[in-house]
């Protein structure tokens, strides 16, 4: 990439060499998408989720297609978070990029030691899946509450050494609120959004497509929604937004950016095309190019509201 343009970005005290990372639970620990280009390309690589033990995840069928989109209930399915340290972590570890450690509890003392173990183990980011249930609270979860979410961010910002980005979920009330909850207890960033809860039928057979019955909704169908709430959680909290959900060119990125994100994430773009988050790159660059625009940081939060 050429210098005329300036594509480093300072997010929660961290410098990212470009605004696109990729989303979690869709990059793997990015093996496999090493076959395609070089890692150091990308500002940053979110692992899938991470739980303090390993999980098998929810059994299939667990992927289906929709329009726009996809719906997903793999369950976590993850090695553990020793195991990603001892195993993963140092793969990662040797590309440009910045790690950002994606977990996932069903309390908050798991949250908070997954922390702790991961920060001392040199990622550069945590963030903070809090759309699981909460067995202490009959189920509910995490980030359909602004208590909740401030129990979280509380007990991991004790024992984090690295900052702490809580990853929000869209199907609340007022995603402001919860914004606001996270921020209130020291979050250094927030990231949003997570799947929207959908559900398809099988009208063969009269059964849901997939066998936990529900299942999180991504891909370009999602972005006016996401766009939307990354607006409002621009306007509700000062610490910096990493956006995403739907973003599958440059130009959403753009929006993305305009709309308040300081970062954007790509999800499930990468299964469609591996090479999506370095088109999308490209493709900041060159509006950054063709609007006179000298700093991709002047994008974010830029957009003119009536």
């Amino acid at each position: 990439m050429s210098d005329d343009i300036d594509m480093k970005v300072t997010f929660a005290g961290i410098e990212f060499k470009n605004p696109v990372v990729t989303a979690s639970g869709t990059f793997g620990f990015g093996r496999e998408y090493a076959e395609y280009f070089d890692l150091s390309e990308l500002g940053g690589v979110c692992t899938k989720g991470l739980t303090l033990k390993a999980r098998l995840g929810n059994p299939p069928p667990r992927i289906a297609e929709t329009p726009m989109g996809m719906l997903n209930s793999v369950g976590l399915q993850n090695p553990g978070v020793d195991a990603f340290i001892e195993n993963e972590l140092p793969f990662l570890k040797k590309y440009d990029t910045r790690v950002i450690a994606n977990i996932a509890g069903e309390t908050a003392e798991e949250y908070a030691e997954m922390a702790q173990r991961l920060s001392g183990a040199g990622v550069d980011i945590i963030e903070v899946n809090v759309s699981c249930p909460n067995v202490r609270e009959g189920g509910m979860q995490f980030g359909v509450s602004a208590r909740s979410v401030s129990d979280v961010t509380r007990a991991v910002k004790r024992r984090s050494g690295v900052p702490v980005m809580i990853k929000l979920s869209p199907n609340v009330t007022d995603i402001a609120e919860i914004a606001r909850a996270a921020e209130g207890e020291g979050a250094d960033a927030v990231s949003l959004i997570n799947t929207l809860l959908g559900m398809r039928i099988d009208i063969k057979t009269r059964r849901p497509v997939l066998a936990n019955n529900t299942g999180g909704l991504s891909g370009a169908a999602i972005l006016p929604v996401a766009l939307r709430m990354v607006w409002q959680a621009r306007r509700a909290v000062k610490i910096p937004i990493l956006g995403m959900g739907g973003v599958t060119s440059g130009a959403d990125a753009v929006e993305m950016l305009l709309a308040g994100a300081s970062l954007t994430g790509v999800g499930t773009a990468s299964f469609t095309h591996p090479g999506a988050a370095i088109d999308i790159r490209e493709g900041i660059a060159a509006y950054m190019r063709e609007n006179g625009i000298g700093a991709v940081s002047d994008l974010t939060g830029s957009v003119e509201a009536y």
